[in-house]
């Protein structure tokens, strides 16, 4: 049995920065709400959601007031959240845990799972297992694995219900990377993946690669001097757009638009956002 493409089920996507208030009212400003979720018990972060009707949702993760400094030193996203780099990681929610786990591990990949959780500002408290996959930070290159010990839907839904029914979900995941066959490889091999299909987006400023059927795009900059470049030399490789799925087509004006294998991508308007977030 191996991870066919239907099988990468994106659990949640995770946008990093330096305050979370900040964070919320950035994208506020686009118009998607957020619910604040609380501090993660590592005395580094804390986190808000936008959780959507599909069971996916995007986390907006920040350095906590107050926060231990070592702890955040150490954290596998502190660059990104010291950057406010936007885009960072995202993670998925195999059907067997520990079977992709193995599976990955056979493919010589590393795989580290390791229980953690947090408090919700109610008091529920959480309890998940994460599976960073790979040598890079957590979820940055390859999705981590992530199951519940606690119900998933007080993770993913501390409101009861999704926090928007403007966006049914998360489409596509945008992989900045240096080497865009070199990448490619990695995929295949990691997740029995067919030929990407190819396209070169000017505006956008990449080459493009889309393994069709998977939320997985991989995008390498077209010039040396771009601000895709800028990003790599500075952040490295990993997310740098999340699409949304549109439920709702009136709910918001594009920024500007662009087509992607045969999608149109309206894009939110960056400045008031801060990074890239499009919708389907």
């Amino acid at each position: 049995m191996s991870l066919s493409a239907a099988d990468l089920t994106i659990d949640h996507v995770t946008a990093a920065g330096l305050d979370l208030n900040t964070m919320r009212a950035s994208l506020a400003a686009v118009g998607i709400p957020s619910e604040y979720g609380g501090p993660h018990s590592n005395h580094a972060t804390e986190m808000a959601l936008t959780s959507f009707p599909d069971g996916s949702y995007l986390e907006l993760i920040a350095i906590q007031p107050k926060a231990d400094a070592a702890a955040v030193a150490a954290h596998y996203w502190s660059k990104h959240m010291r950057n406010d780099a936007g885009p960072t990681a995202w993670a998925v929610r195999p059907k067997d845990f520990d079977f992709e786990t193995k599976r990955l591990q056979a493919r010589k990949l590393p795989v580290q799972p390791a229980r953690s959780g947090r408090a919700r500002p109610d008091g529920v408290r959480l309890e998940w297992e994460a599976a960073p996959v790979g040598t890079g930070p957590n979820g940055v290159f390859f999705p981590f694995l992530i199951r519940d010990f606690t119900p998933r839907e007080q993770r993913a839904d501390p409101g009861g219900k999704p926090t928007t029914s403007d966006f049914s979900g998360v489409a596509r995941v945008v992989i900045l990377v240096r080497d865009l066959k070199a990448a490619i490889r990695q995929y295949q091999r990691a997740y029995d993946l067919e030929a990407p299909l190819r396209q070169y987006d000017p505006e956008f400023g990449a080459s493009l690669a889309y393994f069709k059927g998977t939320p997985v795009v991989l995008a390498m900059p077209l010039t040396t001097d771009s601000r895709l470049t800028a990003r790599l030399d500075q952040i490295g490789e990993g997310p740098v757009a999340f699409v949304l799925k549109t439920a709702n087509s009136k709910a918001h004006d594009a920024a500007n638009k662009t087509s992607w294998f045969g999608s149109t991508i309206s894009w939110f308007d960056t400045q008031k956002l801060g990074w890239w977030l499009g919708s389907e």
